[in-house]
């Protein structure tokens, strides 16, 4: 978690005032302390970790999710002069980082708040020499013309910033959350602290599930387009053998060479994975090719996506992901 002072405020347009109330997903409530007669204010890059905010903040909050429709990419969004203006107004700010959602740092630097800005991969712990010997192992196994052909020099095994599929990290992204807004408004603090609790022992039901899937398909193969998915097939012990060049290339919105595609649809047609997990937030020829290789060779298909669907909130998000995966192995 890091607290960033930041630079004087950029000139906003007056309107922007007017609209800003349509990218909140909480309600007012009642905070004390250091708490506005709003409520705390916090500003989150996605409804992921807007959700987490509003489960702990609880009517004590009120919060803005600067991404909440699906067609929006983190990775590329541009904010407008209304998000700057949340964000000006912010006690606290929760990012994904590690790349992810770099629009967020931006619009901290320029805004002038002196909100605490939490960042997720920072609270997990997690790190890319974690991954290390994964990545030599692959590279090893990788075809020498594929490696080579990744122009964007990226190894397999390398860091991924997808945190918020880490469900251990969830639970310390809940704790920071409740330490932070317990610090600002400490006659709440035993109630943030409760809430992040109560979360957090839904988060472990959640991991007793995925270790019940580990123990009975520890070892399988599995496939992506995307590394969205990749800590929660990790707790399940599953093995993704995507070419990173491909998972790498979409992700990035960059071609995906000939020779990589067809080294990825031929995991369908040799019958080398069970199961192809798709990102529905992003689509493109060729990922629609291995959609369509999947489907006639009989692998299961499941969707995941960046952001909450709509009704859903985290724990019932990943519990529907868990469901999915086992069902499509357990066949």
């Amino acid at each position: 978690m890091t607290l960033r002072r930041t630079l004087p405020l950029l000139a906003l347009p007056a309107a922007a005032a007017l609209v800003l109330s349509g990218c909140s997903t909480g309600d007012s409530g009642s905070g004390s302390g250091s708490a506005s007669a709003d409520g705390l204010s916090i500003v989150t890059s996605t409804n992921v970790y807007g959700d987490i905010a509003k489960t702990v903040g609880g009517d004590a909050v009120d919060v803005t999710s600067i991404i909440s429709d699906p067609s929006q990419d983190p990775h590329s969004f541009e904010a407008d002069a209304r998000t700057q203006l949340a964000v000006s107004k912010a006690d606290v700010v929760v990012e994904n980082g590690g790349g992810y959602d770099d629009f967020v740092d931006t619009l901290v630097d320029a805004s002038g708040t002196d909100a605490t800005v939490i960042d997720a991969v920072d609270v997990s712990g997690l790190d890319a020499d974690d991954h290390a010997d994964e990545a030599e192992h692959t590279d090893e196994a990788t075809d020498d013309a594929t490696a080579e052909g990744d122009e964007h020099g990226h190894d397999h095994g390398e860091f991924n910033e997808h945190v918020f599929y880490d469900l251990p990290t969830m639970a310390k992204l809940a704790t920071a959350i409740a330490d932070e807004l317990g610090r600002l408004d400490p006659s709440g603090a035993d109630t943030y602290t409760a809430n992040a609790d109560a979360f957090g022992t839904k988060i472990s039901d959640l991991e007793s599930q995925a270790a019940d899937v580990k123990a009975a398909h520890d070892g399988e193969s599995v496939a992506y387009t995307e590394p969205v998915p990749g800590y929660l097939f990790d707790a399940m012990g599953l093995e993704n053998v995507t070419p990173e060049a491909f998972s790498e290339a979409i992700e990035e919105g960059t071609d995906v060479s000939p020779a990589v595609l067809n080294e990825t649809l031929q995991l369908f047609s040799g019958g080398t994975v069970d199961l192809l997990a798709y990102n529905e937030q992003t689509s493109s020829p060729e990922t629609e090719q291995v959609e369509k290789a999947a489907t006639d060779a009989g692998v299961a298909i499941v969707p995941v996506t960046e952001l909450l669907p709509s009704g859903d909130d985290y724990v019932s998000w990943q519990q529907s992901n868990i469901d999915a995966i086992k069902a499509a192995l357990d066949k």
